[in-house]
């Protein structure tokens, strides 16, 4: 049996994954769709009743979840023909004004639930699969007011190009996607409204849906990155050539 397995699958970004896989990959034969929320999950299979849905509820932030998953691989033994590691979150603020639980939270969804799920679905990745790791055009240059955020999305970037030399003898792919902002839950849930950063109110926004029908045909090409917008592309491009100091001007949220 060969599957897709999507994290932060119940709105948003993770929605428009789901159904561009569906449509751009017509060999997977099943979707495993992980989220916190059941009902969305439920709402979104609903969407492509001719498809084969796997529903899995679950908080990526507990390690018992990550267990859980793997154990689901080891007993299941499927292809994983496409992991799209989706699920993350941001806040907007100071480091210093915000609460540590949150700040934690972050770096265990961002980076150590996105570490844990690749390490357990490599094993059942064949020649041809690929690994697509959301990240943000926050890891091209430190964020001040999104500090743990944009080091997490930092990590993500480092991680993804390293681990995909290290799968290039295995044929399989892994793709860093780097959108900028998108009007998903995201941004209320990272506290961010008009008015509350004037980087976010003059910055253009991407479309979700077109951010993942390009990423996945990105990553079907053997991409390394994905940004879409000009204008993100260029500021990728600034930020290899500035200094980060001065660059920091400009990113600051």
């Amino acid at each position: 049996m060969k599957i897709a397995v999507i994290t932060g699958a119940s709105s948003g970004l993770g929605k428009e994954f789901f159904l561009a896989a569906a449509e751009q990959f017509p060999q997977l034969e099943e979707f495993w769709l992980v989220a916190r929320r059941e009902e969305k999950l439920r709402e979104l299979a609903a969407l492509l009743p001719q498809k084969n849905v796997r529903i899995l509820p679950m908080d990526l932030t507990k390690e018992e979840s990550i267990d859980s998953l793997e154990q689901l691989f080891q007993d299941q033994q499927p292809e994983i023909g496409l992991l799209v590691n989706n699920a993350g979150f941001g806040t907007l603020g100071n480091f210093d004004a915000m609460e540590r639980p949150v700040q934690t939270k972050m770096i265990d969804l961002n980076v150590r639930a996105l570490t844990a799920l690749t390490s357990a679905a490599l094993p059942f990745m064949k020649h041809g699969s690929a690994v697509v790791n959301v990240c943000s055009i926050a890891s091209f240059a430190p964020n001040p007011r999104m500090t743990v955020y944009c080091s997490t999305k930092a990590y993500v970037m480092s991680f993804s190009r390293s681990l995909r030399e290290e799968l290039k003898p295995r044929g399989i792919n892994v793709l860093s996607v780097c959108p900028g902002p998108m009007r998903t839950e995201f941004l209320p849930a990272a506290g961010i409204e008009s008015g509350s950063s004037k980087t976010f109110d003059t910055l253009p926004y991407c479309d979700p849906k077109q951010v993942a029908a390009g990423a996945l045909r990105s990553a079907r090409q053997g991409k390394a990155v994905y940004t879409n917008r000009l204008f993100f592309k260029f500021y990728r491009v600034l930020a290899k050539l500035l200094p980060h100091g001065f660059v920091m001007k400009f990113s600051k949220a």
